[in-house]
């Protein structure tokens, strides 16, 4: 076989491909097995647990690295506001879209609620709450229960301490944030090759639980809820084709690995390792990505606002209640905030959620319909989260490469 043949077999059973062959046989094997293809979901955990194992110190080594290359304070601040502003920004569009499409369809009206949820489902943070808790009290702790905004705020400050030293020790710390952050990316690319097995197998489990589930109103519900992510990915790829150096096509045709992570693990926090790997692989400056990726899995979470949204309004119809306009006002804030809080793991938007309806007095028992088909509706919000991660730090890229 000559060179060009062998580099031609290597990019047919490349990473993606591997993973869709394994999709496709997971697809099949739910579909015949039923129910009874649950067994596997022990090896689809464990795919997850590998990548959060990987994601966790992968996020804190890069961002430092990344935060040491960049050589000064003043970008940083620049960069956090550019950041941040478009994660706000999106979150509030997409949590509108989720309240207009459940309206639209009115997938709760005339909706019997028979099941039942026992005990308390938490208390609505305040906004002292949330700022408190990203600061780590234990760094230790931060990185056992993979608190990713806590990490990111411990990255900050020692890559801003790293910043102020001077000559070999900072020459030094920087090189020793750089061989860590390698090290950790190849753990990502050892933990990626046992993909194709843990993603079919969360394919497999979710086509054989929920394939009979999608009738009447759990349908109109997820049509909606999809649809208004749709109109979110739309918007996506028209900030892509205006405002980055990417085009949709080439930019969805070299992610495709990462959507195939996202659907499968339906963790934000599962994906990041691979999201970051991604970034790297399709030209995105380290500087940029290591800053707004990590930022992104717990800020942006327009997949989980959108929803909120739709969650919320299914609710009330469910119950026959109708709010005024005014109302609407306290309404979004509440959902930002929930959405800002939500975990990166599988569920954590499905907590919130029962947080949201009876913070406005609406009947949880809502939340164990919705949560029959929860693992469906997480495979748009977790896709949508990271995209929306993926689409700001090309907007943001491009932005910084202007101001050179």
């Amino acid at each position: 076989m000559t060179e060009a043949e062998s580099g031609s077999a290597n990019r047919r059973t490349g990473p993606g491909t591997r993973i869709l062959i394994g999709m496709l046989a997971g697809v099949v094997l739910g579909a015949w097995m039923g129910e009874r293809i649950v067994v596997l979901q022990p090896v689809g955990d464990l795919f997850i647990n590998l990548l959060i194992l990987a994601a966790v110190p992968l996020v804190f080594f890069n961002l430092l690295a990344g935060l040491t290359a960049l050589g000064d304070t003043r970008t940083l601040g620049r960069l956090a506001g550019k950041t941040v502003g478009y994660y706000l920004t999106t979150d509030l569009i997409a949590l509108l879209l989720g309240i207009g499409a459940a309206a639209l369809l009115q997938p709760g009206v005339g909706m019997q609620l028979t099941e039942q949820v026992s005990g308390p489902v938490g208390e609505v943070p305040s906004v002292a709450d949330i700022l408190l808790g990203m600061i780590p009290t234990n760094v230790f702790r931060a990185f056992s229960d993979g608190n990713v905004v806590q990490l990111v705020v411990l990255a900050l400050l020692l890559g801003v301490a790293t910043m102020a030293l001077k000559g070999g020790a900072r020459d030094r710390l920087a090189t020793a944030w750089e061989d860590l952050a390698n090290l950790f990316r190849r753990l990502v690319h050892l933990v990626l090759w046992t993909a194709p097995v843990g993603i079919g197998a969360l394919v497999a489990v979710t086509v054989g639980r929920y394939g009979a589930e999608l009738l009447g109103p759990m349908a109109r519900f997820l049509g909606g809820l999809w649809a208004a992510q749709l109109v979110i990915f739309a918007g996506y790829m028209a900030l892509m084709r205006f405002f980055s150096d990417f085009r949709s096509a080439r930019f969805l045709r070299d992610t495709g690995s990462l959507w195939a992570t996202t659907a499968a693990t339906t963790s934000s926090l599962a994906s990041l390792s691979v999201g970051m790997e991604t970034a790297r692989r399709i030209g995105l400056p380290r500087s940029v990505y290591s800053f707004t990726l990590p930022l992104g899995a717990q800020l942006n979470k327009d997949g989980t606002s959108a929803m909120l949204g739709a969650v919320f309004i299914f609710t009330a119809q469910a119950a026959g209640v109708t709010f005024a306009a005014a109302d609407f006002v306290a309404i979004l804030l509440l959902g930002l905030l929930l959405s800002e809080g939500s975990g990166g793991i599988p569920g954590g938007g499905f907590v919130i959620a029962l947080i949201y309806v009876q913070a406005f007095g609406l009947p949880v028992e809502v939340a164990a319909i919705v949560g029959g088909i929860y693992r469906l509706v997480d495979i748009g919000n977790t896709t949508i989260n990271i995209m929306g991660d993926m689409v700001g730090t090309s907007l943001v890229t491009r932005s910084e490469a202007r101001r050179r």
